[in-house]
């Protein structure tokens, strides 16, 4: 279920429904800011277009694609910039399995709303995620600068995983350790801390956020294959069998659920 979640007040009112489950890989969506702003003459029909980009949304929610597809063409009708309804034909794209042409979506997003952090935010995941780890630091930083965006610690978590996969290891660890500052149960965040330290030799401490992650939901292939490879680090192989065993239960199709040693 969607959160919603009041961003401002007064003239311009924005909305903002944060989508927990929009997860790509390592890294997490935030679904599009709306801007309500006063359109008693609304000349240009960004109105009429963020309107049916919401409809859009609300569609996707109950899980009518064709009337959300069609509701995203009426608001481009309405406003070729409309940045919200490219964030979700985005995610629309994604759910087809066209990545390049998700990304292209995220890039004018980005691009038609600038300083908005959940478009930005957006398109960084998708850089990171498409070896363009070097580019998404900076939308990452940007939407950080968003004053009105809800979320600051889904963007530390993204930037810190994907400044993780940079090799810059103070940047990752400093975003990855405010975003648990801010939110001590943030999955992503505590998930790549766990890989991280790992990855460095530190197991115990792996262990300790592995377990907070797994406690965190909603589980993962990802989750449960780091930690059958912490236990198998700490030599206790029996537990690590587990964790492989449950990962073949919950996710048959995910890589390395068919293998044994760890998941390796």
């Amino acid at each position: 279920m969607s959160v919603l979640v009041v961003l401002g007040a007064g003239a311009c009112n924005r909305l903002s429904f944060i989508k927990p489950n929009l997860q790509r890989h390592d890294f997490e969506h935030t679904g599009p800011t709306y801007d309500f702003k006063d359109k008693r003459k609304d000349a240009d029909g960004k109105g009429a277009a963020t309107g049916r980009a919401l409809s859009a949304q609300r569609y996707l929610e109950a899980g009518d694609v064709p009337k959300a597809r069609e509701e995203l063409k009426q608001a481009l009708k309405y406003d070729p910039r409309s940045a919200e309804a490219y964030s979700l034909m985005a995610l629309l794209a994604e759910r087809d399995n066209q990545n390049a042409e998700a990304g292209g979506y995220y890039r004018k997003a980005a691009e038609y709303a600038p300083t908005r952090g959940a478009a930005l935010n957006n398109y960084g995941v998708w850089l990171c995620a498409n070896q363009r780890a070097s580019e998404a630091m900076a939308y990452f930083d940007r939407a950080l600068a968003d004053p009105q965006y809800s979320t600051p610690a889904v963007v530390l978590a993204n930037s810190g995983a994907c400044a993780d996969k940079l090799g810059q290891g103070e940047r990752a660890d400093a975003d990855l350790r405010l975003a648990l500052s801010i939110d001590p149960g943030n999955s992503m965040a505590l998930g790549a801390m766990a890989r991280r330290q790992l990855r460095l030799g530190n197991a115990f401490e792996a262990r300790a956020f592995s377990e907070r992650r797994l406690a965190a939901g909603p589980i993962s292939a990802e989750a449960l294959m780091t930690a059958s490879q912490i236990e198998q680090k700490l030599g206790d192989t029996a537990a690590a069998a587990r964790y492989v065993q449950r990962m073949r239960a919950e996710f048959p199709d995910a890589q390395g659920s068919e293998s044994g040693d760890g998941g390796k």
